[in-house]
């Protein structure tokens, strides 16, 4: 068996255009920003669970109930894509999704913010 990895630099980090051929074979995103950015625009089919409820600067807030709440929406054999606004996020999150036992979890480096660029590059 697999050891999940300790720290975000053993995770796997694809690029926007790899998310995106990724996504055309059946892979699924999951958005961690807050649901009002997540609501000004996001990667098509998303589903969003904020990976923090509260971002101020005093500090950021983490949702307590990120794992449970992603467990209610996807299984922990299904393959997916996380990511943000630029990819810092997404690195926590997928860190610890994986440490929760999701065994197909890759981050999307920068963020929804590479995604929109790479579509509009056409690349």
């Amino acid at each position: 068996m697999t050891k999940p990895p300790t720290s975000v630099e053993d995770i796997v980090t694809i690029d926007a255009r790899e998310a995106r051929d990724l996504l055309c074979s059946g892979y699924q995103y999951l958005d961690v920003r807050m649901w009002e950015d997540f609501e000004k625009g996001h990667v098509e089919g998303a589903r969003n669970v904020p990976f923090y409820t509260s971002v101020t600067p005093q500090g950021k807030l983490k949702n307590e109930n990120f794992i449970e709440q992603v467990e209610s929406l996807y299984g922990k054999d299904e393959n997916l894509i996380v990511g943000c606004r630029s990819g810092i996020r997404s690195k926590l999150a997928t860190l610890d999704l994986l440490n929760a036992g999701f065994k197909n979890v890759k981050n999307m480096g920068g963020g929804y913010l590479s995604y929109v660029k790479s579509m509009n590059e056409g690349a």
